[in-house]
């Protein structure tokens, strides 16, 4: 399976975000033929104000963004994990990956389970879960032969998810991120490759790169795909980029026969 990851820097224009978002698509698909593409957290809209990510939540069927992917992926006959979307609901909004087939059909939802809470050195306090719900479900789904698991950004210091994806069977994880450049400078590259070695997975992370609020926040950008050995399969840097990678069922059966970590685990 070929997999295309795009990495962008969303702003607070939905319109021009989902714009922007589809012409990489279309360069990927015309270019590259990948069975999947896939997009990273809040590629419709990011902000840290509350009130613009809840203004720019959509009902899911029927948004304008699910619609347009779910058409894309009818019209180019390509699978689309649409990273991450603001989801309306009658109370807090999801922060909420959407996955359609080549049909354009939904296959798997996904609601971040896991939301940032914490307060920086310098005292400024992010409390994602005072305007975000919180996802309850871990899900898979499965394409082409190979089970994907799906994760968000935050998601990725909790390894308990990823051993709890590994035992549902997933091949591959998707971590669609929106990584800041602090935290994505010293954690982002080891823990995306450790999350891969110690599940025998692949890992699919694409992140948002550039400055956002208005130039006063950065995001990291080094979108990675890591086999289930370790290896870097492809890295962007710190711009707008399409990465691509062909994966194999194989590979993951392989590492896994090598060391096998299910059958000699002790505790859990």
């Amino acid at each position: 399976m070929k997999i295309a990851v795009i990495q962008m820097n969303a702003q607070t224009d939905k319109a021009a975000n989902l714009a922007r978002a589809l012409r990489l698509m279309t360069e990927a698909k015309t270019l590259h033929a990948p069975d999947l593409i896939v997009l990273p957290e809040n590629f419709t809209c990011y902000s840290t104000d509350a009130a613009i990510m809840a203004a720019n939540a959509e009902a899911m069927p029927g948004g304008p963004a699910y619609e347009a992917l779910a058409a894309f992926a009818r019209t180019h006959k390509v699978a689309v994990h649409a990273g991450s979307m603001s989801e309306r609901t009658a109370d807090k909004p999801f922060n909420t990956s959407v996955v359609f087939d080549r049909d354009g059909r939904e296959i798997a939802r996904y609601r971040k389970i896991h939301r940032f809470d914490i307060t920086a050195p310098d005292g400024t306090a992010y409390h994602e879960s005072a305007v975000v719900g919180g996802g309850r479900d871990i899900v898979t789904y499965e394409l082409d032969g190979l089970t994907f698991g799906c994760a968000i950004c935050f998601d990725l210091r909790f390894g308990e998810l990823f051993t709890a994806l590994r035992s549902r069977g997933a091949d591959v994880i998707v971590i669609p991120s929106a990584f800041t450049h602090v935290t994505g400078e010293a954690h982002w590259n080891v823990l995306i490759r450790a999350r891969a070695i110690e599940n025998q997975c692949y890992m699919i992370a694409p992140n948002q790169h550039g400055g956002f609020d208005n130039g006063a926040k950065a995001n990291w950008g080094h979108s990675l795909m890591v086999d289930p050995w370790g290896a870097v399969l492809a890295e962007a840097r710190a711009d707008e980029a399409i990465l691509i990678a062909t994966i194999d069922k194989a590979a993951v059966r392989a590492v896994r026969e090598r060391i096998p970590v299910e059958t000699l685990r002790v505790l859990g």
